[in-house]
């Protein structure tokens, strides 16, 4: 099984140099290459890998410059782009920016890298012209390196090895008969329905004030200027710490969750559409622009898709199955009798029933959890009835006997 191992880079003033200058390139290879390929869409052409990488050979005949980096990493990039186009369109793959986009790049051939563990804290990697770079020894490497990636975070660089661990998914979860469903929430990062909260703040309150007073000070400095890199700088640490608690948090909670049941159900969220700007154009300009931007703030802090991506990771090493559902009417759902109601969900932590017979009584994430589990055994349409209930005009009927209460 593939795994990822991310260590802590210890490099030279001179290596530092070399880094930045090989993401630079990469970086002016996907723009060129991005472009290119764009160009010919709007021709009704197609453009691939296979000639981008001859035209890039013939490139670095003309331009001194490319050749500074290795090959193979060149080739990775346009490898990478050719990816991303093919699955997300070649006119929504994004630009690298020079101001946002952190610098980092892949050594593909594993056979070229060559670890060695110097101590108890610190080892080594020979890199293609790179030579001998240190690093933080935080883990075993646990396995045979397919491929080495660097990359700038936070101001600080790290090695990213992908090994094959040796390692295989099991074929039965050690306690398959279990299950659980799983809520995502803005004020409770994931509830599940045996009741458990999984939560943490990722920035403090000091951390906050400090990044607000720094988005201040970077409005009132002048782009390209080296006052303007520093604050960047700044913040860059700042958000670092946040995203790193972040995925740590999200890592523990998968770990947890996985480990102890064969089956895990979310909701099917779309989280890049959720986020989305409300903000509109200029000639129709969006409505709650500030509520939305709040909203978007707090799905983003909580780490949806993070928690989801963390969970698919672990699913691997426990053989469980992670299944996706409609989450229409989950939070509004009677987890009890089926009975459908806005009114139904009294506040953000409240759920009490309206259905007459019932008045079933829950914290409100826990019963929306328990929609998700009992939504993974049956077909949700797309307005939003489970297969085996009604609508939500019916008379609600009990799940427990499948008649309607009296």
């Amino acid at each position: 099984m593939l795994s990822g191992r991310r260590y802590l880079l210890d490099l030279s003033p001179e290596q530092e140099e070399r880094c930045e200058e090989f993401g630079n390139i990469c970086r002016a290879v996907w723009n060129t290459a991005l472009e290119q390929r764009r160009e010919y869409r709007r021709r009704e052409a197609w453009m691939n890998y296979i000639p981008q990488a001859a035209e890039l050979a013939d490139a670095k005949r003309e331009h001194e410059w490319l050749k500074a980096a290795p090959s193979h990493i060149l080739q990775q990039t346009l490898r990478d782009l050719d990816r991303a186009c093919r699955d997300h369109g070649t006119f929504k793959v994004r630009w690298r920016s020079k101001a946002r986009w952190s610098p980092s790049f892949r050594f593909p051939a594993g056979n070229l890298v060559t670890v060695e563990r110097l101590g108890r804290k610190w080892g080594r990697a020979k890199l293609p012209k790179l030579g001998w770079v240190r690093f933080r020894w935080s883990r075993p490497l646990g396995g045979e390196i397919r491929s080495a990636t660097i990359s700038r975070k936070a101001g600080r660089w790290y090695v990213s090895f992908l090994v094959d661990d040796g390692t295989t998914t099991p074929e039965r979860h050690a306690m398959p008969n279990t299950s659980v469903g799983i809520d995502r929430g803005v004020k409770t990062a994931a509830v599940t329905s045996d009741g458990d909260f999984h939560d943490r703040e990722f920035i403090t309150a000091g951390e906050a004030g400090r990044f607000r007073r720094l988005q201040q000070q970077l409005a009132r400095t002048k782009k390209g200027s080296a006052n303007r890199a520093k604050v960047r700088a700044r913040m860059n640490r700042i958000m670092g710490r946040v995203t790193d608690r972040r995925a740590d948090f999200c890592a523990q909670v998968a770990q947890q969750i996985t480990a102890k049941n064969a089956i895990v159900v979310l909701e099917d969220l779309k989280t890049r559409s959720m986020s989305a700007s409300a903000s509109g154009t200029v000639d129709a300009p969006g409505t709650r622009v500030s509520q939305k931007r709040g909203l978007n703030r707090a799905i983003l802090d909580k780490g949806w898709h993070r928690l989801e991506l963390a969970l698919t990771n672990a699913a691997r090493y426990t053989g469980t199955t992670v299944v996706k559902v409609n989450p229409a009417y989950t939070s509004q759902r009677c987890s009890v009798c089926g009975f459908v109601t806005e009114g139904n969900r009294e506040s953000q932590s409240v759920f009490v029933c309206k259905a007459a017979g019932c008045g079933h009584r829950a914290h409100a994430d826990v019963n929306a959890a328990i929609n998700i589990k009992y939504a993974a055994g049956h077909a949700v349409s797309v307005c939003g009835d489970f297969g085996t209930s009604r609508s939500a005009k019916q008379e609600p009927v009990s799940r427990a006997t499948g008649r309607t209460p009296s």
